[in-house]
């Protein structure tokens, strides 16, 4: 890799960006061209100007020895991963997968097994350059004239502008990784032995399972050179299951981070890709994030699961959310999920902003606090209408009445005041004012809320 004809093609790949946006100024509100997303809420398909940035993907240097990558907004990060792991390093936190871009995860909110340690994607930044929609590339570090810009773009979800480039912290690996599966009967102990973990200086990384009230197991994970036999979960095994299946376990670093992405946790089975036949017929290649997620999207356009659930006489609402929730009252939380929501398995993951990161505007959390991730994802069915959002709704009240943060990657039902507490609005007003004053990219609770 040649950092300075890396660092020349990136900018001529701003310049011509530049140039395409000012010779036609958007008439329509700006939004961004994918192949590819992760989020997971309906658009009301208003009219837009797209904007293709699928050039910005390349990775510009890896530097091991000061521990950071420069990378491009646009990359994956199975691209990256690719990128970081034969120089002995990986980025500090590599979200589950493989399709999520660097950009992305930092303008919304990219988390994984070393978020204990780590935080959050946003928490890993060095520096950040920005698109703005006037065709300005602004260059953003916590210190200089654009800081309120660092601060502010996780979570803003492309409202406050896009991520060209970005330099990110990364952390040396090893061979491989041995995890321990620890087995609870109930969530007192669960939680408390998290809690401890997430000081365990010979921790690396640190996740866990909800299967059922009585049934909690916590991955507790950490690099070593030599681990023996290594475990294939790409094709005809299945990850999830094998954390009750097994107290240990070895991964090549590569499949430990990806684990999640052959099954896309264990949302496969939704697709009927948890039986061999199906698994078989698919083939390795096609195993992944990826192919599930333009299945769903056919599938929503199509309308072919809600067909069916009318022609059943039941009522499926699509709850699909992360919570973040403080780790004194995670238990509370689980208590009210498997009461009111029954949604099974929920994923687990610990998470905090470590010294010095913060605060981020529109993503409010309190420095050295543990906080738990809670991702649960799945239709609730009843055999009776409910008013759209029933359930959602009531996710997003437990969240703000024990002091979490919900993610906004998915449907929300915010109330206008309720968002604008949640989210801090009124710093964000001051930041829509300075990079967007006039008003050519959509408002947060406008593209998240109101699905515009």
């Amino acid at each position: 890799m040649s950092t300075h004809t890396e660092a020349e093609a990136h900018a001529g790949r701003c310049a011509r960006l530049q140039a395409s946006l000012r010779a036609a100024p958007a008439a329509a509100p700006l939004g961004l061209d994918r192949r590819h997303s992760n989020l997971f809420r309906d658009r009301t398909g208003m009219p837009k100007r797209r904007l293709d940035l699928g050039a910005f993907g390349h990775v510009i240097d890896v530097d091991p020895a000061r521990q950071w990558v420069d990378v491009e907004g646009s990359t994956s990060y199975e691209t990256l991963v690719a990128a970081t792991l034969p120089r002995g390093v990986m980025p500090s936190v590599v979200p589950q997968l493989k399709a999520i871009t660097v950009g992305g995860a930092a303008a919304g909110v990219g988390i994984e097994a070393t978020s204990f340690r780590e935080g959050l994607v946003h928490d890993t930044m060095l520096e950040l350059e920005v698109l703005l929609a006037d065709g300005e590339i602004v260059f953003c570090t916590p210190h200089n004239d654009h800081r309120d810009l660092f601060f502010g773009f996780p979570n803003s979800y492309g409202t406050l502008g896009y991520a060209l480039r970005l330099k990110l912290r990364t952390r040396p690996v090893a061979r491989c990784v041995q995890v321990s599966h620890l087995h609870f009967g109930e969530s007192a102990g669960f939680f408390a032995e998290l809690g401890r973990r997430c000081d365990d200086a010979g921790t690396d990384f640190l996740d866990g399972v909800v299967f059922g009230a009585n049934s909690l197991v916590l991955s507790v994970a950490r690099f070593v050179d030599d681990a023996g036999a290594l475990s294939d979960y790409r094709f005809e095994k299945i990850y999830y299951r094998s954390l009750l299946e097994r107290e240990t376990d070895q991964l090549a670093v590569a499949d430990y981070l990806w684990r999640w992405d052959t099954d896309w946790f264990w949302c496969s089975k939704n697709f009927g890709a948890q039986r061999p036949w199906v698994r078989r017929l698919l083939g390795r290649e096609r195993l992944n994030s990826r192919t599930y997620t333009r299945w769903m999207r056919l599938n929503a356009r199509w309308g072919l699961s809600r067909r069916w659930a009318r022609l059943r006489g039941r009522h499926p609402e699509s709850v699909i959310q992360d919570v973040d929730i403080p780790l004194s009252r995670a238990a509370e939380f689980l208590g009210f999920l498997g009461r009111e929501i029954g949604i099974l398995p929920i994923w687990v993951c610990p998470l905090r902003e470590p010294a010095g990161c913060g605060p981020f505007t529109l993503y409010p959390l309190s420095a050295g606090q543990v906080y738990v991730n809670f991702g649960f994802w799945d239709e609730v069915s009843g055999d009776r209408a409910r008013e759209p959002g029933h359930f959602n709704r009531r996710v997003e009240h437990e969240v703000v009445r024990l002091g979490g943060i919900k993610s906004l990657y998915s449907d929300s039902f915010f109330t206008r005041d309720e968002f604008d507490a949640a989210y801090r609005m009124r710093d964000y007003a001051g930041l829509k004012a300075r990079y967007d004053p006039g008003g050519r990219l959509l408002g947060l609770y406008e593209k998240c809320v109101l699905r515009a």
